[in-house]
């Protein structure tokens, strides 16, 4: 007898996949034109599958640090990219930088506890960071103009967004599997 949590799908057509292709919210029919377009969807759907892996979890599974001895878990990995959110658009506005949402260096993660108000104001956060940084970038179209306090490439801080949310999502399906055993893709 182990304590680890069995393997476990919902998918029906393919047993290794998190949900059916057909029941997939990443997929579309189309493919973007253009790289801006091809950027932000990829951005999209790495958002998306995070918020896949945290779904139909309690606040403490959320919480729950279940790759020891790392002090990561799924919440902490909400509020980590809440932060760096944050960060990002302090990079590329001007004025006074907005401070830390969390305090401290990885209060993110230290500050992930089980408790479903800290679930809620992880999910607002991270919600209102991003439509904050998008909508700062929004107003860049030229792709290879450099921005803000740390002049950097309009595409070099999506590519970056979008690597840093994939390197998460493959920690999230790790710690997914772990409090629960659910797997996928």
């Amino acid at each position: 007898m182990t304590d680890e949590p069995a393997r476990w799908t919902r998918a029906t057509v393919y047993p290794d996949m998190w949900t059916d292709p057909d029941a997939d919210p990443r997929d579309n029919d189309s493919s973007p034109e253009g790289e801006l377009a091809t950027l932000q969807d990829f951005l999209t759907n790495y958002r998306i599958t995070l918020r896949m892996k945290c779904e139909g979890l309690s606040s403490e599974q959320l919480a729950r640090r279940s790759v020891p001895p790392s002090t990561m878990s799924l919440l902490g990995l909400l509020r980590h990219l809440a932060e760096t959110e944050r960060d990002w658009h302090n990079w590329i506005t001007e004025g006074e930088p907005l401070p830390r949402l969390y305090g401290a260096k990885d209060a993110d993660f230290d500050g992930a506890v089980g408790e479903q108000d800290a679930v809620d104001a992880a999910y607002t956060d991270l919600e209102r960071e991003q439509a904050a940084t998008d909508a700062a970038l929004a107003a860049h179209a030229d792709l290879g103009a450099r921005i803000g306090r740390a002049d950097i490439a309009v595409r070099e801080l999506l590519v970056h967004r979008i690597e840093e949310y994939a390197r998460h999502c493959g920690h999230a399906d790790l710690l997914r599997e772990c409090v629960d055993g659910r797997i996928g893709q």
